[in-house]
């Protein structure tokens, strides 16, 4: 090779290919962290596009993108920028499932992206197809893009979403694309196979959009966002959002009859499709065949943003033909006049196999080529976004001959994803839930800025003043304990009568306010308003004081349990078990664990689809049965 020619215009440090959301934030750390960057993609145009739901956070996703905020991604804060409404999940239930779910203009979302990413510094954007991956000495040296230029650099990124050999799938037709109305890249998966990986395909889907003034909102229920202030970003203030809002309707048994009657034309029982899509948002055709005495099926019409007509239908996926996907809509409540302006669709693509990765993202095979998102098997912008973080840290930190920033399961849930699709084999696209996790009263979103801070700092992607500011939050929330501890509330008939006006019974003692709050009936903003007017904490202080309170015997065996998983290997299982008749496991377990047929509780702990709490569960069970 002509290493002067390479160093004209044509060297980089870091070579991105991909700018989907794992490529946005692969190419911003490393561009951040004085890495000069190249972003190769199909279309500048498409830039973190959302080609299905236009939302960003939801249960276990919240969490990803709190701890990626965190520790000095992008995601959140233009999730900020461009959110139509904000709506906290869960709300009633405790905080480690509690999520923050943005509803996004996705095209103003696109716009927001690519503009951070033209005006970092050391970060330039190219428009081209990857075709091949240069390897010298064992070592990723470049890329070859399809139109003929070259491109070097000391570590690549590959983040290729769903366009790596591409196939576009609606009904009987199939066709090449990696999204509809784009090209795929055809030629990037034999070089990737030449370099010895070993490749497969996953499938995945998306519902039709409709044209939303064809569609009837009268009858249907508002899913209305919150009318009080928070953010996506713990570094933003907290704001009331603009509040359009989704609707939701139902399907009914003249859908599903519907569906029935014509289910020779789905590609799932043509032959059309036989990869595996993922089981967390299955097509409405497989639903009715999954689940024949389910009388309707929850559809949320959701926007596409402020100033587009495009409603989503989250909950309506399909890839039957058009014709058929339009009759089949018009059997829904609302939507009997509505109009599909794009149909839905499947697409298959291919991906690299499980366990050809370290914890850093980098190949096992290639030194500095580092991959993240859907290629690796994932689902969803969340996971991808996470994956290509880490990935962007990694391979700056490889190239400044810096420690690896590896982060561990018993962290975060960027960990638990990292642990799970480079250990786990993968029958389907993997998607992030709490279950996932054995640590989640650990792992929660209101602490992920406490948790992951310290480890963007450094690794130098936060600021002093963002870190010695989370430093002071832990002190507060420390002193605050302190405050809740040391005050007492005398038994007197004035306190009895405060504290059984806020649903609790009285005291006998003279007792502390970190002793009440061990009662789940109180609530630590009614107990400090009426007894203890702490001007120096705010409201989330509080909040975090309680659940510390509250939950800590339950933290403290979390971790005791968790650290039992340690020698499970040594726990054998009967193969006559019956996983269908142990309560508590999930219904995705139980399919998996009968079906595998593991030898010992370790195995089960590496079947795709059963989480570490169905571990435990299991234990517990291996426990009585052995009695």
């Amino acid at each position: 090779m002509n290493t002067g020619y390479r160093k004209k215009n044509k060297h980089y440090d870091v070579i991105v290919v991909g700018a989907g959301h794992a490529g946005c934030e692969a190419a911003l750390a490393s561009a951040r962290l004085g890495l000069k960057t190249l972003i190769l993609t199909i279309n500048l145009d498409k830039i973190a596009l959302m080609p299905c739901n236009p939302s960003i956070g939801g249960v276990g996703k919240t969490q990803l993108v709190l701890e990626l905020d965190a520790a000095g991604g992008q995601m959140a804060k233009t999730a900020d920028e461009t959110a139509i409404q904000m709506r906290i999940l869960n709300r009633s239930r405790g905080p480690a499932v509690q999520a923050l779910r943005a509803q996004i203009d996705k095209k103003e979302y696109e716009i927001e992206m690519k503009k951070i990413l033209e005006n970092t510094n050391n970060l330039v954007l190219v428009q081209g197809t990857v075709d091949n991956i240069i390897v010298e000495n064992n070592r990723a040296a470049g890329v070859t893009i399809e139109s003929g230029p070259a491109f070097y650099s000391d570590s690549i990124i590959v983040t290729s979403g769903t366009f790596l050999q591409g196939r576009i799938i609606i009904g009987k037709k199939d066709y090449a694309a990696g999204r509809m109305g784009e090209y795929p890249s055809m030629k990037l998966t034999n070089s990737l196979k030449s370099l010895g990986f070993e490749m497969d395909r996953f499938q995945t889907a998306t519902p039709p959009r409709l044209d939303k003034r064809t569609i009837d909102f009268s009858g249907l229920q508002i899913q209305a966002g919150e009318d009080i202030p928070v953010s996506f970003s713990s570094w933003n203030k907290e704001k009331i959002f603009e509040n359009i809002p989704s609707f939701l309707t139902y399907t009914n048994e003249e859908t599903h009859d519907f569906i029935r009657k014509n289910i020779e034309f789905s590609p799932i029982k043509s032959g059309m499709v036989n990869t595996h899509g993922p089981r967390h948002c299955p097509s409405i055709d497989r639903k009715v065949i999954n689940y024949e005495n389910k009388k309707r099926h929850p559809v949320f019409i959701e926007p596409e943003g402020k100033y587009s007509n495009e409603a989503y239908l989250q909950g309506l996926t399909t890839s039957m033909p058009a014709n058929i996907q339009q009759l089949m809509i018009n059997t829904v409540p609302g939507l009997e006049k509505a109009r599909i302006v794009r149909p839905g669709y499947a697409v298959e693509y291919d991906y690299l196999l499980p366990g050809q990765l370290k914890h850093t993202l980098e190949s096992k095979k290639v030194k500095n080529l580092f991959f993240a998102g859907q290629i690796i098997g994932t689902s969803g912008y969340e996971e991808a976004a996470a994956l290509g973080f880490v990935a962007g840290i990694n391979a700056s930190l490889n190239i400044l001959q810096k420690p690896p920033f590896i982060l561990k399961r018993n962290e975060c849930y960027i960990g638990v994803l990292i642990d799970d699709i480079i250990t786990k084999e993968l029958y389907e696209p993997y998607r992030i839930y709490t279950s996932r996790s054995e640590y989640r009263l650990i792992l929660r979103p209101d602490n992920a800025d406490i948790r992951l801070c310290k480890k963007g700092y450094e690794a130098g992607l936060i600021k002093d003043i963002q870190y010695k500011k989370v430093l002071e939050k832990i002190n507060n929330i420390n002193l605050c304990i302190k405050f809740l501890t040391l005050y007492k509330i005398n038994p007197t008939v004035k306190n009895n009568i405060l504290l059984k006006e806020i649903g609790t019974s009285a005291v006998n003692s003279t007792t502390s306010m970190y002793s009440l709050l061990k009662r789940p009936e109180i609530n630590i903003m009614d107990l400090v308003k009426i007894f203890a007017q702490a001007e120096k904490f705010n409201d989330k202080i509080f909040k975090q004081a309680e659940i510390n309170i509250k939950y800590k015997g339950y933290i403290e065996r979390e971790l005791s349990e968790a650290r039992k998983l340690a020698n499970i290997d040594n726990y054998y299982i009967n193969n006559e078990i019956d996983y269908f008749k142990i309560n508590g496991l999930t219904h995705e377990a139980k399919e998996k664990l009968t079906k595998t047929k593991p030898e010992t509780l370790g195995q089960a702990s590496r079947v795709a689809g059963v989480s570490p709490s169905d571990i435990s569960i299991l234990m517990i069970y291996l426990k009585q049965y052995e009695k």
